[in-house]
């Protein structure tokens, strides 16, 4: 195949000719393959974050297979997937304009099914050690090092005026697998799936039903075999987006970098956390009341905020959304402290679900505003500075796009670490006081420190952020 036809041969893996931002050639064929590239990117982040927050429904439930681990130990087994998703997040975010979309979301999508079949066996013996567990949640945070590369991904695809409903639909869908997850996984673990495969038996339970615990991990093996094929066949790769670890670590240097990563803990990393810990806190506070059945609604709500937060921030502007949100976010962190049982007595689950329910909301809709402000900030000072320096409109261009996907990467890789610290600091809180008042409270302090920073670096000056 010449060169010259590289432009016109569209089903091609690799792509060489690619102008988002030329309304022409968005509305001829641009357009058509990045909603391709983004309807199976999200597919594929879906299942990585309903494999990341795995171990949040599968250790509530080790105890009933008779696992006799700790509370603090079942609490480690929930944070340790989110700190290894943090720490992978960081590689993966510079991975796929070294290596390529395509091939990258292939292969990160493959790889999961690899602590899915190991936990599988590891619930149905009983002898498995506290350490193996370890090993496999640490496995499972691969998958949440997926969200880096495939939202850096996609913002190559999308010129800047789609940016912020593009990532929010990827990024939404995506973070909606984990609700997936906590929907699915207590009614898999309810029956006999595997059997005619030899999938292992079910442990009884005191009311006589009994507990398949290794189908909470099993029964993403077939989706996963399914999208990584889909991934490998139908994804392309963007020869403009390739740029080596040289080109992309400069963006560790600027300033805003860091203060958006502070702003996107403090929104992603509540929504990741306060899934991988809500439904044990509720435990532990209310243990009458059957977590597992609502436990899904939290996470399908800030999944849902997030995908409609992109498209609101591309209308109204990031910054406005963000202050707003942190403000709701600081209120409804306070209200908690009244729904919460005092020494064991009164608290009342219904305020309780209630609050919580706003702060998934208001975490997800501050996820997808956090990152539209990022994709607009950093095309600014990449712009700015290439022009500055003589550099043409077509190098700024690319410029910008290699800065805004190694930020997006790198910034969500910090907001990921939330995942970590807020299960464990109920941990430590509840091991402490015996309430989860006291993480709370350091959580209080976290969000009115973001609506003030928010205000100070980017709020008095909206309009030129806009």
């Amino acid at each position: 195949m010449s060169h010259s036809s590289a432009p016109e041969r569209e089903s091609g893996a690799v792509i060489t000719d690619w102008r988002p931002e030329d309304p022409a050639f968005w509305q001829q064929r641009g357009h058509r393959v990045a909603s391709r590239n983004l309807w199976i990117s999200v597919p594929c982040l879906l299942l990585a974050f309903c494999v990341w927050m795995l171990f949040s429904a599968v250790a509530v439930n080790l105890p009933k297979v008779g696992f006799t681990f700790t509370t603090d130990q079942l609490f480690m087994l929930t944070a340790l997937p989110s700190l290894s998703g943090a720490l992978l997040r960081v590689p993966y975010a510079f991975m796929v304009p070294v290596f390529g979309g395509r091939r990258w979301t292939a292969f990160s999508t493959g790889i999961m099914i690899v602590p899915c079949v190991w936990l599988g066996f590891a619930v149905q013996d009983t002898s498995t050690p506290f350490s193996v567990f370890v090993i496999i949640s640490l496995l499972c945070g691969f998958a949440g090092a997926n969200f880096a590369s495939s939202m850096a991904n996609i913002s190559f695809f999308f010129p800047k005026a789609k940016q912020g409903g593009a990532l929010g639909i990827n990024g939404g869908l995506g973070n909606m697998g984990v609700s997936v997850m906590q929907l699915i996984a207590p009614l898999a673990i309810s029956v006999s799936i595997f059997a005619a495969f030899g999938g292992g038996t079910g442990v009884e339970q005191a009311d006589g039903s009994s507990l398949f615990l290794q189908n909470a991990a099993w029964i993403w093996g077939p989706f996963l075999v399914v999208f990584t094929l889909a991934a490998w066949f139908f994804m392309n790769d963007l020869s403009a987006s390739k740029a080596s670890l040289s080109e992309q670590l400069p963006v560790l240097k600027r300033g805003h970098l860091w203060v958006m990563a502070l702003l996107y803990l403090a929104t992603f990393g509540s929504f990741i956390g306060f899934s991988a810990g809500f439904a044990m806190l509720s435990k532990t506070q209310f243990p009458d009341v059957q977590i597992l059945h609502f436990a899904f609604f939290g996470p399908f709500i800030g999944a849902l905020a997030r995908s409609v937060g992109g498209m609101i921030s591309d209308r109204l502007g990031g910054t406005r959304v963000t202050l707003v949100n942190f403000v709701v976010m600081a209120v409804f962190c306070a209200l908690l402290f009244l729904t919460l049982p005092a020494g064991g007595e009164g608290g009342n689950f219904i305020a309780f679900f209630g609050v919580f329910m706003v702060l998934f909301l208001t975490a997800g809709l501050g996820s997808a505003s956090t990152f539209q402000m990022i994709s607009v900030i950093f095309r600014k000072l990449t712009m700015d500075r290439v022009k500055a320096q003589g550099g043409s409109e077509e190098q700024a261009m690319r410029e910008a796009a290699t800065d805004t996907a190694a930020a997006l990467g790198f910034i969500s890789a910090i907001g990921a670490i939330g995942g970590f610290f807020i299960p464990k600091a109920f941990g430590i809180s509840l091991d402490l006081t015996g309430s989860p008042a006291g993480a709370m409270k350091v959580f209080l302090v976290f969000y009115i420190a973001c609506v003030v920073i928010t205000w100070l670096v980017y709020g008095r000056n909206t309009k030129k952020n806009k």
